[in-house]
């Protein structure tokens, strides 16, 4: 692994990144088109978590394209926690299940991803 091109280690920051802003921009948007309170069914603690998102989401991606490891850190608390917290509101409050939530199958497998490819960036990337 340490003989891992810096291509490679770029390409997997910058697709991280990527993806994290497309979270970003959808929290984003919900925020500016629904309010404060823009998961109606959710309950409040859940709306200020994924709110939180459209800043923590950004950050994250900036770090990584910095080449920071606090980057690569960011991105796995945040994923777990969202996972977590998507599978608590597919479950717990819709009453579904993974096969019947896309966004929930394409969350999970980014946080996979993620947790997967942060101990290689690490060990890449500047503390």
């Amino acid at each position: 692994m340490r003989r891992t091109p810096a291509w490679a280690v770029a390409a997997t920051c910058v697709m991280a990144a990527a993806l994290l802003c497309v979270g970003a921009v959808a929290h984003l948007v919900d925020l500016v088109q629904h309010g404060p309170h823009p998961y109606g069914c959710a309950p409040t603690w859940l709306n200020l978590y994924w709110t939180s998102l459209a800043v923590l989401d950004p950050l994250a991606a900036v770090l990584l394209l910095g080449g920071r490891r606090r980057g690569a850190d960011l991105a796995c608390l945040i994923m777990v926690t969202d996972v977590a917290a998507n599978w608590y509101a597919v479950y717990g409050i819709q009453h579904s299940g993974l096969l019947a939530e896309p966004g929930l199958q394409r969350i999970t497998a980014f946080a996979l991803y993620v947790v997967a490819v942060a101990p290689f960036l690490r060990k890449h990337l500047a503390a």
